[in-house]
């Protein structure tokens, strides 16, 4: 019964919204000079089908959980964010804050596990709603596309699971702004290259990373964290995405603890101290190579660090090349003595 009067609330909602179009609504957030209309209408393909977008939106609300930096790398703010961690405000990480300028913080939606807050969205008459770093179930892209055009998950991804650069560019493409997301990309591309001239011993190292969560929890070739390391020249362990499956990522078996054995492997962890003493206290895990010739390094939840290496976006990826880059190449060294200085 309570899902049935949330429909029929959620529907006569959006009846009164399609009716009252001279409604006091909040101002939309500036957008840069340079913001300019391209090519519209423009159809973006998705998971669910197409969806059209008529006109440059001007009141974007993102659904997905990391849409906001390219928003805000292209001089656009979003009256909306989801957020997923950090509780920074307005869902806008440190790194990408100073692209707010002076425009006021976006709302900030939750997802609590039911998916989109689908009356608050409403009532911010979006003309855009963007959920490409996202799960939308094609229920919920039915309802979220009464509200505004809607744009899911690509197809080509499992959800979760779309590339840093391909967020950006269909991002720049639903805003008109497509030329200047190739821009951001390649200027992003153009320093893992520079990095990798830099640090030739990471070609065809081996590289992992992973969590302790619920014991040992690795991210295989469709998540953005191994990614990253592919960008830096790593390689993931061969077998590793026959064991994890088709997922991002997935706890593995003391059995296969083989699969840690790398050149490098990151270790997400709660507390540095307790994550570190809780890995060298398995028998099994700490008898590696890895743990004996020191190639681990250890990212600190909840930090700005350690989220930003969670968060890989055109605005986060400096922040996390100055910072990481630097540690992975004390830790690839296969030397014990080197100290690999733990971010805080």
């Amino acid at each position: 019964m309570k899902h049935l009067t949330r429909a029929i609330a959620l529907v006569a909602l959006l009846v009164t919204i399609a009716g009252c179009g001279s409604t006091a609504q909040p101002a939309a957030p500036a957008a840069s000079s340079g913001a300019a209309p391209g090519g519209f209408p423009v159809t973006m393909t998705h998971k669910y089908g197409s969806t059209t977008i008529p006109a440059q939106p001007k009141r974007i609300v993102t659904v997905g959980l990391m849409e906001q930096d390219t928003l805000l790398a292209l001089g656009i703010v979003p009256v909306a964010t989801t957020e997923w961690f950090g509780d920074y405000p307005g869902a806008i990480g440190p790194w990408a804050q100073p692209k707010l300028g002076g425009a006021a913080l976006p709302q900030v939606l939750k997802d609590t596990g039911s998916g989109p807050q689908f009356e608050k969205i409403a009532a911010l008459r979006p003309d855009l709603i963007l959920g490409l770093y996202s799960g939308l179930t094609k229920e919920q892209y039915t309802t979220l596309s009464k509200i505004a055009p809607t744009v899911a998950q690509p197809k080509e991804y499992i959800d979760y699971g779309i590339p840093w650069q391909e967020i950006t560019k269909k991002v720049g493409t639903a805003v008109g702004r497509a030329a200047d997301a190739e821009t951001l990309v390649k200027q992003i591309e153009d320093r893992f290259v520079q990095v990798k001239k830099e640090h030739p011993e990471f070609k065809g190292a081996s590289g992992l990373m992973a969590t302790t969560y619920e014991g040992y929890f690795v991210f295989g070739s469709q998540d953005h964290r191994s990614r990253l390391l592919g960008s830096l020249g790593f390689t993931l362990p061969p077998d590793l995405d026959k064991v994890i499956g088709d997922k991002f990522g997935a706890n593995i078996s003391r059995e296969r603890l083989d699969l840690l054995d790398t050149g490098v492997i990151v270790w997400s962890v709660t507390d540095l101290a307790k994550g570190r003493e809780i890995l060298h206290g398995d028998d099994v895990y700490s008898k590696l190579d890895v743990v004996k010739e020191g190639r681990e390094v250890y990212l600190p939840e909840g930090t700005d660090h350690g989220n930003a290496v969670a968060f890989l976006t055109v605005l986060s990826l400096p922040y996390v090349l100055d910072t990481l880059v630097p540690r992975l190449a004390d830790a690839v060294d296969g030397s014990p003595t080197t100290e690999v200085e733990l971010p805080s």
